[in-house]
């Protein structure tokens, strides 16, 4: 018996399904959070880095503002800044984030 590896047709297939539970699951959550707590959160979690939580800065690249951490040396983007840097011919960054939007 052999294992044969899934077409990149059925890896994107089961990863867009993973990726629509996830939004799924983050959306119900997010519903049942109070506003209250929603604003606590941001007040808490803003500009900071989501691995090390140490404050992040904002730089510019290429005429875009990417949020850096000087710390871990993570590189963080707002919705539409891959697209941007990239250039909208890269075919591969459309596949990535048709994967992720809902």
């Amino acid at each position: 018996m052999t294992l044969e590896k899934p077409s990149s047709t059925e890896e994107e297939y089961f990863a867009r399904m993973e990726a629509e539970k996830k939004k799924k699951s983050a959306d119900a959550k997010r519903a049942q959070m109070s506003q209250t707590e929603r604003e606590r959160l941001k007040k808490e979690h803003w500009m900071r880095c989501p691995k090390c939580g140490l404050e992040l800065q904002s730089i510019d690249y290429r005429g875009v503002t990417i949020d850096k951490c000087f710390h871990c040396g993570g590189i963080y983007l707002d919705d539409g800044e891959l697209e941007k840097l990239a250039g909208q011919k890269s075919r591969l960054l459309q596949n990535i984030a048709e994967l992720f939007k809902g």
